[in-house]
């Protein structure tokens, strides 16, 4: 059946709203495709949702010829398969939690790890069953604590997760494969530029991980590429380590270091009464931060990294991960008077201060580049003084090592070329989860010996109304969406305009016979709205193919628009049909 548009629910809107920070969420929302609920919650609106029941399609057509099947859980989930993985508590502040009427726990599940794991363990009980993936499409929630840029970062998000169960390994990495190559195909599909970056599995768990980003300057991550082929997001990056280095002779020099509180203050000063050059690369910058658990207790840790660096904080969040992460508090500070402010370091004149052997009882951790034998100068943890020669591996022992610094175009990757930093937007994310959730909820099953053993499991998501968001992104120009035919609301825009019944009744007719053809058409039959609106509309929803049945009408013309290419072409209303169903 055609769709009338004088019946459609539909209201353009000619300014944007005031909250919209990126050009997809103007145009969803000035198009009518969504509208704003609360912050990071929206309503779906017809156009909306026919484009994402498009999108959804192609996911699973793509899982299906994957060999995956799919499911749907509830969004609302009991607390006791989140308590047995440990992720009730990980996940601190992120989720949505709520008791019934008799006091029971439950959440809105941001993902369905457990759920999967279970609903295999109730039903398959031997090795005879698997592999086996299935899959969902359903909305998770996530309590965002500033949602923003649409449908880019909310907290109602609609998900394809997918699961993997083998009973090996290596049936393991042949579902993972499988899987990422359906990714592929989908992004292809959408025509979306995508990159495959090496990824942290933060809160997921699991072994490898990989994240499929989008590059878009208003992307919230930042991933790195080198010249020789490595990828990798900031949070994953592997930092290669210099070679260790003899341990020199000598001991720690104290000198008098007044006022040099910072980085730069320090090295003006040490290469006034030092015999010897120094740049911020040779001091020891040493920065205190607060690690809040998921049960809420509360670590001080201090990480040492080269003075030529900063701490970048999504590093550190995904090291530290799932305990948040935030600079140490006056009263953190107060509470630990051996850590001298603006003269911390990890040793002081009577011994290590820092780390398992120190005073200070408080974890000591540094940046790869601070390796055994490297001499540093850093705070001698005494007002106005500091340690040169201070060397690592003799005069101090950190706890261990942590990826924290900010990383800097021409950095080396791990393949020995230089890399560059660029923005992207995460699309879609493979994990292999390994046995964690199989071994906290008793997924085995019987192997070929008859023992019991513990299934294997992947993840694979994609966020199906962020995807949306960034083919709208990508996808538009100064009049409004210019969507892909893949996922576009509509096949064909019919336009009626000009006075008296003719465009009408010929725009009717060519509409009915696009619908007869296969083609999913909408009709601009409005009585009474110029063709100025009608022409604002049409260009602000973004269907790539318009027929406009205008004055020509009467000579029995229509006018062909393309909206990619911008080519407007007058053909026989004849011809017309056939022109379309060709395209």
């Amino acid at each position: 059946m055609v769709t009338r548009l004088s019946s459609f629910f539909f209201r353009s809107l000619r300014e944007d709203p005031a909250d919209a920070e990126v050009i997809s969420h103007r145009l969803l929302v000035r198009a009518s495709y969504i509208r704003r609920q609360a912050p990071g919650i929206f309503a779906w609106l017809p156009l909306g949702l026919r484009v994402k029941a498009r999108l959804e399609q192609v996911v699973r057509e793509e899982m299906a010829a994957a060999g995956a099947q799919e499911v749907h859980f509830p969004a609302l989930m009991p607390r006791e398969p989140y308590e047995a993985t440990g992720r009730w508590t990980e996940y601190g502040d992120g989720i949505f939690r709520m008791q019934d009427r008799h006091g029971a726990d439950y959440l809105l599940a941001p993902t369905h790890e457990e759920a999967f794991t279970l609903l295999v363990k109730d039903l398959y009980s031997s090795y005879k069953d698997l592999p086996l993936t299935i899959y969902q499409i359903q909305d998770k929630y996530r309590d965002e604590a500033r949602p923003r840029a649409g449908l880019l970062r909310g907290r109602e998000f609609t998900m394809k997760d997918a699961y993997s169960f083998d009973s090996s390994d290596e049936g393991l990495d042949a579902s993972y494969q499988a899987q990422r190559d359906a990714y592929e195909r989908i992004f292809r599909r959408l025509g979306m530029e995508y990159v495959i970056v090496k990824a942290d599995a933060g809160a997921m768990g699991g072994s490898k991980s990989e994240e499929f980003l989008h590059p878009t300057p208003i992307g919230e991550d930042t991933f790195v590429r080198s010249e020789g082929g490595y990828t990798a997001n900031v949070e994953a990056f592997e930092t290669r380590a210099p070679e260790p280095l003899a341990i020199p002779e000598g001991a720690p020099v104290v000198f008098d270091s007044p006022g040099t509180t910072t980085i730069a203050t320090l090295v003006e000063h040490a290469n006034a009464v030092l015999d010897h050059e120094v740049t911020a690369a040779d001091t020891l910058k040493n920065v205190v931060l607060a690690l809040v658990h998921p049960d809420r207790t509360r670590e001080l840790v201090v990480i040492g990294l080269p003075g030529d660096r900063d701490v970048d904080m999504k590093r550190v969040e995904a090291a530290f991960a799932p305990a948040e992460v935030e600079a140490a508090s006056e009263a953190d500070l107060a509470a630990h008077p051996l850590l001298v402010r603006g003269f911390i370091g990890p040793w002081t004149a009577d011994g290590a201060l820092l780390g398992e052997e120190g005073a200070s009882g408080i974890r000591y951790l540094v940046d790869p580049r601070v390796s055994t034998g490297a001499a540093w100068i850093t705070g001698a943890n005494e007002v106005d003084k500091h340690v040169h020669s201070l060397v690592a591996g003799r005069d101090f022992a950190p706890d261990g090592v942590v990826e924290a610094a900010t990383l800097r175009e021409g950095d080396i990757a791990p393949d020995g070329t230089p890399i560059t930093l660029e923005r992207g937007m995460e699309i879609g994310h493979v994990f292999q989860l390994g046995r964690k959730y199989a071994e906290a909820l008793g997924l085995k099953v019987l192997d070929q010996n008859g023992k019991l053993v513990t299934v294997t499991m992947g993840s694979y998501g994609i966020g199906v109304t962020r995807i949306l968001a960034a083919i709208a992104e990508l996808n538009n120009d100064d009049k409004g969406l210019v969507w892909p035919a893949a996922v576009s609301p509509f096949d064909v825009h019919v336009v009626a305009t000009g006075k008296g019944d003719d465009a009408l009744n010929l725009g009717e007719r060519i509409a009915g016979e696009l619908e007869a053809a296969g083609l999913d058409v909408l009709f601009d039959d409005r009585p009474k709205v110029s063709p100025g609106v009608k022409f604002g509309d049409a260009e602000l929803i973004g269907v790539p193919q318009l027929l406009v049945v205008g004055r020509g009408a009467a000579d029995g013309e229509v006018e062909l628009w393309d909206r990619r290419s911008g080519e407007r072409e007058v053909v026989p209303a004849a011809e017309a049909v056939a022109r379309l169903t060709a395209r």
